[in-house]
């Protein structure tokens, strides 16, 4: 019979004292819970500690893909499943990844279905279901440097679809999920700015409503309900504030005003 491969489950997070619970819950089955804490004001890290998890903490911000670098680093085991404080493993995806365990090691990567809740519903179209994201690989994989929407170097590596969803509570409240993406938004374009991108006025517009046809129509969000159509307009928007930002950059120095 096959040795079992050990599962390090690696996390990054600050401020996240409400969700951590359920988070750490769905994954205490795991043989190690690293938690790299990036300067939490709430109680996070003695949550984090109370669950067995193993707490480190990043005194500076490099960027999201540079931080679950430095997080994986802590690991030990051959590995790794990457989650955020905003996701559960449901008892489906955890016996599917049990079974990927009993398997011999290899350099496969395995990719999830996240199941994303907006507004108190799990979309089930507007290009969010199925979510796929490669969250479950060997620790001799890692991630890029992106300062944000960061993903996996996968250095051409099979990848394997998992049965079970991933859940992600995304959007349990419009306005801190309205912060988040401004947020996101100014990284990405100070990040396309530093590697020499700029746009026009037409490209802010046409990518804006391009965001909003492809959420509702092409995605099928309408059949998402009342929630389709509010995402519709949310990505629309993320996508100017995007554009707009980029544009604003380019505009800056142009004027020499840096």
């Amino acid at each position: 019979m096959p040795t079992r491969q050990r599962l390090s489950v690696v996390m990054i997070a600050k401020n996240e004292a409400e969700l951590l619970p359920a988070c750490l819950a769905s994954v205490d089955w795991a043989d190690e819970i690293i938690v790299l804490d990036s300067g939490s004001a709430d109680n996070s890290v003695e949550i984090a500690r109370e669950a067995g998890a193993e707490v480190f903490h990043a005194d500076s911000w490099p960027g999201y893909g540079k931080q679950r670098q430095r997080a994986q680093s802590y690991a030990s085991h051959e590995m790794i499943l990457m989650i955020d404080a905003d996701e559960r493993v449901t008892p489906e995806l955890r016996n599917a990844i049990e079974q990927v365990l009993m398997t011999p090691p290899s350099n496969t990567v395995y990719s999830l279905c996240r199941s994303n809740l907006f507004l108190g519903r799990f979309m089930r179209h507007s290009g969010w279901y199925p979510d796929r994201v490669m969250r479950l690989y060997p620790r001799t994989l890692t991630y890029n440097d992106n300062l944000v929407h960061e993903s996996l170097n996968t250095q051409g590596a099979p990848v394997q679809v998992l049965k079970g969803d991933l859940q992600h509570l995304t959007c349990r409240d419009l306005i801190a999920f309205q912060r988040k993406q401004l947020a996101y938004a100014e990284a990405w374009a100070k990040e396309r700015f530093q590697r020499g991108k700029r746009c026009g006025l037409f490209s802010i517009f046409s990518h804006t409503l391009g965001a909003f046809i492809k959420t509702l129509l092409l995605r099928a969000g309408f059949l998402d309900g009342k929630q389709g159509w509010i995402l519709a307009m949310v990505n629309a928007q993320y996508t100017f504030n995007k554009y707009a930002a980029l544009w604003a950059l380019g505009h800056a120095k142009a004027k020499g005003r840096i």
